[in-house]
């Protein structure tokens, strides 16, 4: 009997330190060197050192209208819960969809009543994680004559802000071009960095964080 019981209790050891230990430590250590950034998880910070005001790669709500808003979220028990990714889990016959959808829809136009352009389907749907922080080029352009009437500021000039925040293909060919809205609603406010995929960087504007819906 003790011939079996050793063997295995010496590989249960072994195998546990390996795959436990070695190598997610490994792991961590490789990423540190070769990607610092997404593996701090891709803070945005006001200043060094300073007080995360968010990663890069998950969404946060804002519901001002001087602000572009990101797509909806369904995580629980608040919106772009980072613990507890998840989508609505609501099929496209359910009416509970439907009637989320037409909510949204008529938020968006109350808070923009001149724009009859169609609605993204990306501004009233939740994605299957409910935090993504990006949405399309058109959701994007579609919120761009709120912003600037909001903001006093020629949508033109939005539109551009916009266009520099967009980021291509991953590699060309991977998913769809995107705005990431936070780094945007940054960039509105003089404090993000000036790169779309600038993350983990520090702006020189203060420490303000902008108002957000909570």
């Amino acid at each position: 009997m003790r011939a079996y019981v050793r063997p295995a209790i010496v590989m249960f050891v072994l195998l546990t330190v390996l795959t436990g230990v070695i190598y997610p430590a490994a792991v961590t250590a490789v990423a540190a060197v070769a990607f610092p950034r997404e593996a701090r998880g891709s803070l945005i910070r006001a200043e060094p050192g300073g007080r995360p005001l968010g990663s890069a790669l998950i969404g946060q709500p804002f519901s001002d209208p001087k602000y572009f808003w990101p797509r909806p979220s369904a995580t629980a028990p608040v919106a772009y819960n980072a613990s507890a990714g998840s989508g609505s889990n609501l099929g496209p016959t359910n009416p509970a969809l439907a009637d989320a959808v037409r909510a949204r829809v008529a938020a968006l136009r109350a808070a923009d009543p001149g724009n009859v352009a169609p609605v993204p389907v990306d501004l009233v749907t939740a994605s299957a994680s409910g935090l993504d922080p990006h949405v399309s080029p058109a959701a994007a352009r579609f919120q761009v004559d709120r912003v600037a009437r909001a903001r006093r500021r020629p949508a033109d000039e939005v539109a551009r802000l916009v266009d520099r925040f967009t980021e291509p293909r991953t590699f060309g060919v991977l998913g769809e071009p995107r705005v990431n809205v936070l780094l945007l609603n940054l960039a509105l406010d003089g404090r993000g960095p000036p790169a779309a995929n600038a993350a983990e960087t520090s702006s020189p504007v203060g420490s303000r964080w902008p108002d957000v819906a909570r």
